[in-house]
């Protein structure tokens, strides 16, 4: 679920000042305020579970690899590519599945423009992993290049 600043009360409200805009956000299963024990001596470590701790833990994981893989992204040649040669695209007698890939290959040399790959994949209607794969894909190939700075 996403909440608007509006909803706030944690750090988000210290950090988000106008004079300090920190781009801050808070990750939780719980909001804050929406169980009777917040901020009580009954808000404690019996309130979770195993499963609900793990379930938090890959939520953040998968925001922090999310983050690690968004870099920027823009396409090295004009115009759109020969794919059947660098077998991204199904010729003649090829397998079916060679390019299943293709509609999503293009799309994002489409957007390849020197915007993040957050962008890109929403754009394309990925999700950043998805997306991901098909960077790599692109890099592999030397269609695009990657901007880390």
């Amino acid at each position: 679920k996403k909440y608007s600043f509006l909803e706030r009360g944690s750090d988000e409200r210290q950090y988000c000042n106008p004079l300090i805009d920190l781009p801050v956000v808070s990750i939780m299963r719980s909001k804050y305020g929406q169980y009777p024990e917040y901020h009580t001596s009954m808000d404690n470590m019996d309130l979770i579970s195993p499963e609900g701790l793990n379930g938090g833990f890959e939520a953040t994981r998968k925001c922090l690899e999310a983050l690690e893989c968004n870099y920027r992204y823009s396409v090295k040649i004009m115009g759109e590519p020969k794919m059947d040669k660098r077998g991204l695209r199904d010729t003649l007698g090829a397998p079916k599945n060679l390019a299943a890939n293709t509609r999503n290959i293009m799309n994002f040399l489409m957007y390849a423009d020197g915007s993040d790959l957050l962008s890109i994949a929403e754009n394309i209607g990925l999700d950043i992993f998805e997306a991901n794969a098909v960077a790599s894909i692109l890099l592999q190939n030397e269609l695009i290049e990657m901007h880390t700075g």
